[in-house]
This record gives structure tokens, C-alpha cells and sequence, in this order.
């Protein structure tokens, strides 16, 4: 029998046989199999979206359905105050949601933050569309008409008197002075149509004596940003409809179904 003894690996032949063991090594998956922990920084590590920020006109939203509330009766003023505090010190939607979670909702959409535009939905956009001086503040017709279309600015206060005869209010490409204005309507044996994009939060409070404020349309759900357009006056043997109705192009651009055969 020989005394010798095996000679160690060197270092490198060591590493090198341990390369390879690993490199031969069967790879584990399956149910039962636990996947290595990322750590921060690492390549193919989940990066989490930020949480939208809210801008001053959601904050301002929620602070008004909350007044509502209280005028409804259903929140006190010790709650109102608590409420009313954590709406001016958000900075996300996630902050404003639970804040009206438990608060009817308004006009078939949640009371909270607004929800963005999801596919097929007009997208407008809104903070470059609100701002700035109105382009008039008043339109009268007595037996004949008006109309304001196109690009044009609506002011905090409007007012439309419609005596024989009608007008027409189309707000789908104007811009706003205010994200929140007032279009006093007077319908006497006359009418006055209002169209509003969707998305558009509309707040009809008007008086019909013979006549009646008709909304017309599901605004959907509301566009992060969009204005507020209260509706009010008076209408007698006449009518106001709020139509909500998106444009042209819009409807064109929206994908069509396929007629089964």
C-alpha cells in the first residue's frame, strides 16, 4: 500500500469543479418550488406604479360632496371638520377615495376622486381647458335664437333667457374659466339645450311650471380633472335639456362590433 495521500485542488481547480457541479445542477420549478428573493435594485424586480396625484380641483371636489353631506344630514361637523382636513392634505386619489367611500353616490357616479378615462372614452384634456376670461356672459333670444359652439370660454356665471325661442349651449370643445360654473337658464314658451361631453360631472336644479330641466345621457364616469356644470333657473310652459353626448370624431374613432352572421 502507498502513503501517499491526495494532493488538495488548488483554489481555482476547486472553483472551477464547483462552477461546473452548479452548471450540471437540475433546475427546481413547479408548485413546490421557491422562487429567490429580490432584493431592491435588482434587475427584474417589480417596480410598483406610483399612485396618481390629485390636483386642487379633486380636492375641491371631495370638499363639496362632503358639504353636501352635511347639508344632507349625514355627516356632523365634528366629522365634516375631520373629513374636510384630510381632503386639503391629500396629494393621491388613494387618500380622497376613502373620504366618500361611505357617501351616496352622485349622479350614478362615485362621490370621490374622479376615475380616468378608460379605453373608447374621450380623454380630454382638461387642466389646459380650464382657465382664463369668458367669451360672453349672456344669450337672450325672444322669438328667434342662439347658439354658442365650437372653441369658446364659459365664465363662472352665465345666464340664457329663451322667450319664443330656443338656444343651443354646446360645451364639448370649449374651455372652462372655472372648474366649476353656473348656467341660469329662462325657458318661457321657448327651449334651451345644454351638451356636455362625457365625463363631465352636470348638477341640474332648476324649477318647471309647465315645463320641465331634462338630463338626457350617462356621463359616464368622471374624467380626472373635468369641470362642474350646475344647471338652474326657471321654466315655464318651455323646457332645458342637458344632453351628454361625446363628438364626431370621437364616435367615429370608437371601435364597431361585428354584425354576427
Amino acid at each position: 500500500m502507498s502513503d501517499e495521500r491526495p494532493q488538495k485542488p488548488l483554489p481555482e481547480e476547486q472553483l472551477s469543479r464547483e462552477t461546473t457541479s452548479l452548471e450540471k445542477a437540475p433546475s427546481v420549478s413547479g408548485p413546490g418550488a421557491s422562487a429567490a428573493p429580490v432584493l431592491p435594485g435588482q434587475p427584474g424586480q417589480p417596480v410598483a406604479a406610483p399612485a396618481l396625484r390629485a390636483s386642487d380641483a379633486d380636492r375641491e371636489r371631495v370638499v363639496e360632496r362632503l358639504r353636501d353631506a352635511v347639508a344632507e344630514g349625514r355627516l356632523d361637523m365634528e366629522e365634516f371638520q375631520e373629513r374636510l382636513e384630510a381632503a386639503y392634505a391629500s396629494r393621491t386619489y388613494a387618500e380622497l377615495e376613502p373620504l366618500t367611500r361611505d357617501l351616496p353616490a352622485v349622479g350614478g357616479a362615485p362621490a370621490g376622486a374622479a376615475v380616468a378615462a378608460g379605453p373608447g372614452q374621450e380623454q380630454a384634456a382638461w387642466p389646459e381647458r380650464i382657465g382664463g376670461a369668458g367669451t360672453s356672459s349672456t344669450a337672450v333670444a325672444v322669438m328667434s335664437g342662439f347658439q354658442r359652439k365650437g372653441q369658446w370660454t364659459v365664465p363662472a356665471r352665465f345666464n340664457a333667457v329663451a322667450f319664443w325661442g330656443g338656444g343651443d349651449l354646446d360645451l364639448r370643445e370649449a374651455s372652462f374659466s372655472q372648474r366649476e360654473v353656473v348656467i341660469t337658464c329662462i325657458a318661457v314658451m321657448g327651449g334651451i339645450q345644454i351638451t356636455v361631453p362625457p365625463g363631465v360631472e352636470v348638477d341640474v336644479r332648476g324649477i318647471g311650471v309647465m315645463g320641465a330641466f331634462d338630463q338626457r345621457g350617462n356621463p359616464g364616469p368622471l374624467q380626472p380633472g373635468a369641470p362642474r356644470v350646475v344647471v338652474t333657473g326657471f321654466a315655464m310652459w318651455g323646457g332645458v335639456e342637458i344632453r351628454v353626448k361625446p363628438l364626431k370624431s370621437d364616435r367615429e374613432n370608437k371601435p364597431r362590433r361585428r354584425k354576427e352572421l
